[in-house]
Order: C-alpha cells, then sequence, then structure tokens
C-alpha cells in the first residue's frame, strides 16, 4: 500500500482547487483524485460485475440469489 503525501495533497486541494481546509479534509481520497483529475475510468464498474458483486453479497442473511432468475 501506497503512503499518501498529505502536505502536497492539501496543497494541491487549497491552492490548486481553492478549497477550504474543512472541505479538503472532508473528502475521501477517491473523490479527491477525480476532483484532481486522476481516476474515474478506472474506477467505474460495469453491469455485469455490479451483477457479480451482488451475488457474492446479497443484501440479506442467507440470501440464496438476487431475484434475477
Amino acid at each position: 500500500m501506497t503512503a499518501f503525501d498529505w502536505p502536497v495533497l492539501l496543497a494541491a486541494g487549497v491552492q490548486r482547487l481553492g478549497l477550504r481546509p474543512q472541505e479538503f479534509w472532508h473528502l475521501t481520497p477517491a473523490e479527491l483524485a477525480l476532483m484532481l483529475g486522476q481516476g474515474g475510468e478506472e474506477t467505474s464498474l460495469a453491469r455485469a460485475g455490479l451483477e457479480q458483486l451482488m451475488d457474492a453479497y446479497p443484501d440479506t442473511e442467507g440470501a440464496a440469489g438476487n431475484g434475477r432468475d
């Protein structure tokens, strides 16, 4: 796992994006990356991927499927 360079990220958020420090600290790393023009494409999830996740992790315990038979 790569460590975040918080001073550089804070400077980018405050100076480049014009965020207040409070706004910066309320962002998730994914939100900040998107605002800085990084990521986005590789984080999208196609319908097939969503259905696989729904099958693997149903909303209710003991659910046998997702009702899409």
